[in-house]
């Protein structure tokens, strides 16, 4: 199957075409957002990190940044820092540029402020801009394609119909050759064992049961069960009633296909296939994590509803609960809640689903791209000092 893209210098094919206006940390992100409002076809993230950090929190930063960077939905990128953060911006710019993409760097310090920075970073992304819009799209094949797969407010419906839903249409696409990565930690515990079944050998499966084992380990250090706090209020007001249910629904997004590996927060995928990514329940933080890692398009399936979006990577809600659907129609892109009702079987609905995503990746904007919504927060791994 075939799917119209932009073929970037690295090889990979972009399903959208953004300037984007990378703030290497907190310091520069009003900048980044003046800018990126300033110019048509632009966007940003919001990092509100990128200094006073430490050791592997230090790093996971720098990775997750310069990943966003290198995405293949970004044609053009102005790296924009203050000039003394620790994610230097310069390392930064080096390490996009190796890939080939079109880069330029200012820093506010360098630049003599703020009004000066903001003249010539507008002026370098309206160059950006409108050398992209020339640019004409390829035939790609859908093995090029990387689905990234979340969950939030999920409800009873969830494990019956949107979760399953989005394990066919992950299914269809990994049987095609393309790369599907399921996340969110926390919710396979209870779970993980069924999980690490579907290991494609033993060492992917035993990978599989450390990483949620070193998840609860590592909140027990800090005296907390994250079985305590699992169901949310919100999961229990929708009917969950432990996190063994929950985690058994969640992990049906991931279908039938093996698990090639276990990928590290923000890490890029060398093979195709599906894979298990370490991230946080917080949507917006493990969104955040599969983008950096390459997936040109994310599934979230929500009981309860949720607007989230994301800066480079079209974000498609799904929901197998009706009145969710109806309540939150403004938000919420597709209804899957005919399974609950028995007038569609889940096999049909993934079948439309992956319809869904093949014309997104052909141009289709989907309602949170239609709503600015463009959530962005890097996982944080320590203290701050």
């Amino acid at each position: 199957m075939k799917f119209m893209g932009y073929r970037r210098n690295d090889g990979k094919v972009g399903i959208r075409n953004y300037v984007l206006i990378l703030a290497t940390s907190v310091c520069s992100n009003k900048l980044a957002e003046d800018i990126s409002n300033a110019v048509e076809g632009s966007t940003h993230i919001n990092n509100t990190f990128g200094c006073c950090q430490l050791g592997g929190d230090a790093r996971l930063t720098l990775k997750t940044v310069v990943n966003t960077g290198i995405h293949p939905n970004v044609g053009a990128v102005l790296v924009v820092g203050l000039g003394c953060e620790g994610t230097e911006p310069l390392e930064v710019y080096n390490e996009i540029k190796k890939t080939g993409k079109p880069v330029e760097m200012i820093t506010i310090q360098g630049e003599g402020g703020t009004l000066k920075a903001y003249a010539k970073g507008v002026s370098i992304s309206r160059k950006f801009a409108q050398e992209l819009s020339l640019e004409k799209k390829v035939e790609c094949d859908i093995s090029e394609l990387i689905l990234g797969m979340e969950c939030g407010g999920s409800d009873t419906t969830s494990g019956l119909a949107s979760n399953p839903t989005c394990g066919v249409a992950s299914d269809i696409l990994v049987g095609m050759g393309g790369t599907s990565i399921l996340s969110e930690t926390t919710e396979f515990i209870g779970a993980e064992h069924v999980v690490a079944r579907r290991g494609i050998n033993e060492k992917v499966s035993q990978e599989i049961l450390d990483l949620v084992r070193g998840c609860e380990e590592r909140a027990m250090a800090l005296g907390e069960d994250i079985r305590g706090g699992q169901p949310t209020p919100g999961n229990i007001e929708g009917g969950l009633t432990s996190i063994e249910e929950k985690s058994l629904g969640c992990i049906h997004k991931s279908g039938t296909a093996p698990f090639q590996g276990v990928l590290q927060y923000a890490d890029i995928p060398a093979k195709k296939g599906l894979f298990i990514m370490d991230t946080p329940g917080q949507d917006i933080e493990s969104i955040t994590g599969m983008v950096a890692g390459g997936a040109q398009v994310v599934i979230f399936t929500t009981g309860r509803g949720t607007p989230t979006g994301n800066p480079l990577a079209p974000v498609i809600k799904l929901t197998g609960n009706y009145h969710t659907f109806k309540n939150m129609e403004d938000n919420i892109d597709f209804d899957v809640s005919e399974i609950v009702s028995g007038h569609k079987t889940i096999k049909e609905m993934g079948e439309q689903l992956f319809e869904e995503i093949v014309e997104v990746c052909n141009g289709k904007i989907t309602k949170a791209e239609a709503l600015k919504h463009r959530e962005f927060c890097i996982y944080k791994i320590a203290p701050t000092f």
